[in-house]
């Protein structure tokens, strides 16, 4: 596929990075350094129909497509790395898994709110217990006549305390492996669903993250998502395309910083000249511009597959692997271009460096990418 964006692409590529240079990025360093929920920006998403960017006109929502979708993440992460990833799990593993697998009536109930920012949504899959091997998951709903009791313990979850929707994964068969796991819709003001431990955390300091406890939850059966034993399906297609939104999260962070670091070493003198004008400062600044690049053709052709149906899963993950190593190695690299200025806070060069190693780490490690994408190949 060719980078060149269609109109409406391009168009909306514009109106986000508007959005993002004149709300998102001028709290940014001030989100991270007080490890504050972004508000404005997210308010602002909210007003620009982000937060419902893939859920159909029908309900409320954008009805955009997944290129779409991973340009939006991309051009908030340039900005803020927390708004990005606050945004990208609300639209990826929140409102994709009700469209793909919800009733008709679960829909309407709950994607105009989720589009209209009236709830922001949450994924709670990961446990103290089970974390890569997610379907070794604890957490227990049992069935008394038409109601789901949940109980059990959710960590990691991005979003916490800040959501009014979590789609909480747990065990109602008797096996203990994945085809024993259901999907539930569970309000955050539901009965004996408390927020523990929120997580002090190396970056995306913006972006809430920590425990949910479920003390005997009550939901009704109409808030099963897809069917029981099923719920193992749902969170392994949300995380497919949610690896999409990483790797815009990805680009977006490695575009900040590669961008700062060119600023930074053509003003920047030594020796009577510009540091950018030394060859190796200028090989470095070369692969950094290389593989984003390429991790962004890889991002956008992922994108593109989930948006036409195809077969993605493999592409996701080469993606998300390849785009955040990248990102974790540009954002290493600016830091040591910026010298002592690139380890000091006054400079966003260490804040990129702290964000993007969380992305080689959620949904789904990179170990866990090569797994899939080995797996996939020997199909």
């Amino acid at each position: 596929m060719q980078l060149d964006l269609s109109p409406e692409h391009a168009a909306l590529r514009a109106a986000v990075r508007d959005f993002a240079e004149s709300v998102v990025k001028p709290e940014a360093a001030a989100v991270d350094r007080e490890h504050r929920f972004p508000e404005a920006a997210i308010e602002g998403a909210r007003e620009l129909d982000l937060l419902g960017i893939l859920i159909p006109a029908e309900y409320g929502g954008a009805g955009l497509d997944h290129l779409a979708f991973t340009i939006c993440i991309e051009e908030l992460a340039a900005a803020c790395a927390s708004t990005a990833v606050i945004v990208d799990v609300h639209n990826s593993v929140a409102c994709e898994p009700i469209l793909l697998f919800g009733s008709e009536e679960q829909k309407r109930r709950w994607l105009p709110a989720l589009a209209a920012g009236q709830a922001l949504g949450a994924f709670a899959l990961t446990e103290p217990g089970s974390g890569s091997d997610a379907a070794a998951l604890k957490t227990s709903a049992r069935r008394y006549g038409d109601e789901y009791v949940l109980t059990g313990a959710k960590v990691f979850i991005t979003n916490v305390g800040h959501a009014g929707l979590y789609i909480v994964f747990a065990r109602t068969g008797s096996t203990d492996r994945a085809d024993g796991v259901s999907a539930f819709l569970v309000p955050a003001d539901a009965e004996g669903l408390r927020v523990g431990q929120v997580f002090e955390k190396m970056g995306l300091h913006g972006s809430p993250t920590g425990e949910l406890v479920l003390e005997e939850v009550r939901v009704p059966v109409a808030n099963l998502l897809h069917a029981e034993g099923k719920g193992f399906q749902v969170a392994m297609r949300a995380l497919d395309s949610g690896r999409i939104g990483i790797s815009g999260q990805a680009i977006g962070i490695a575009q900040a910083a590669l961008g700062e670091a060119l600023e930074y070493t053509k003003n920047r003198r030594q020796f009577g000249q510009p540091v950018a004008t030394f060859q190796g400062v200028g090989f470095m600044l070369a692969d950094m511009a290389t593989r984003l690049t390429a991790a962004r053709q890889m991002t956008y052709h992922a994108a593109t597959l989930c948006t036409a149906g195809k077969p993605f899963t493999r592409e996701a993950s080469m993606a998300k692997l390849f785009a955040t190593d990248a990102a974790m190695d540009i954002a290493t690299d600016c830091v040591q271009l910026a010298g002592g200025y690139g380890y000091v806070s006054d400079y966003p060069f260490e804040r990129h460096f702290r964000d993007a190693k969380a992305l080689q780490i959620y949904e789904g490690s990179n170990q866990i990418q090569r797994v899939v994408i080995a797996r996939e190949l020997l199909r």
